[in-house]
């Protein structure tokens, strides 16, 4: 089978090169195409050198078409309006977009969706890594079988992250109101200040860090009358989120058009798209 070729978006920041480095080193694969916004530092140079690697002969660019001129598929973690534009246009070239973008509002989500059954073969999560994704069945099991107890999410990230709670703290969550058949949005607690009385019965809590160069660690706790339990997950680097990116491009390939999780390319799911 010929070599899936990709074009990476956010090709000049951090996760942009750990994907450009993943699409190197990997064997099926075929980096085509370097995407970055207008009037990034990145413009211009080899997409190779910016990830610490021997020129790959591919050009960052600000152009989406030159970019996507050849691509089968895009990995994507930019921004949320970025991701929108880029699902619409994956749409019109009938492409694999793997979205990694965090901090999406409820319209961004549908927007994307909606890009999906317009012709483009989506799979977004908010964390591509296998241990955080195997975390969230853990979740939903312990929350459905201790019904009684409280349950606290709390993340660290670097201090550069834009959004809060972390796309990952907010996949714990649901997964926990999944697993109490609760509306998350509903029972969710993002900030604690002041006299905020007792803690309500059967919200979900979360707590927010940022500092230093923290890639990402997450803890669930689960808090009965007289014991706890604490599932964790700690990300050392980046390079795992975009091996799970890869991942997801290649199982897409053999998909139809429709909007995927990675709860769908580890076989954790079964549905229609």
């Amino acid at each position: 089978m010929a070599r899936l070729k990709i074009a990476i978006a956010g090709a000049g920041g951090k996760m942009g090169a750990a994907n450009i480095r993943a699409v190197r080193e990997h064997p099926e694969l075929e980096l085509v195409g370097a995407l970055d916004r207008a009037g990034s530092a990145a413009i211009g140079q080899d997409a190779g050198s910016v990830a610490g690697l021997n020129p790959a002969g591919v050009a960052i660019t600000d152009d989406l078409s030159v970019a996507l001129a050849s691509a089968d598929a895009l990995i994507d973690f930019t921004s949320p309006a970025g991701s929108v534009a880029l699902a619409q246009e994956a749409a019109r070239r009938g492409l694999i977009h793997v979205i990694g973008t965090t901090g999406c509002s409820a319209e961004d989500d549908a927007a994307i969706k909606a890009a999906a059954h317009a012709g483009a073969r989506i799979v977004k999560a908010g964390n591509f890594s296998l241990g955080v994704n195997t975390l969230l069945g853990l979740i939903e099991q312990a929350a459905k079988a201790l019904p009684e107890w409280d349950i606290e999410i709390l993340e660290m990230h670097h201090n550069k992250k834009v959004d809060a709670p972390s796309g990952t703290a907010l996949m714990l969550g649901e997964a926990a109101a999944t697993g109490r058949g609760v509306d998350l949005a509903e029972q969710s607690v993002r900030s604690r200040d002041g006299h905020t009385g007792a803690r309500v019965k059967g919200t979900i809590g979360f707590a927010t860090l940022r500092g230093g160069n923290v890639i990402g660690e997450h803890s669930v706790i689960l808090a009965g009358p007289s014991e706890r339990i604490s599932l964790g997950h700690i990300a050392d680097n980046r390079a795992l989120f975009a091996e799970g990116a890869l991942r997801a491009a290649l199982w897409a390939r053999d998909q139809k058009a429709g909007f995927y999780n990675m709860a769908d390319v580890l076989g954790f799911s079964k549905k229609d798209s």
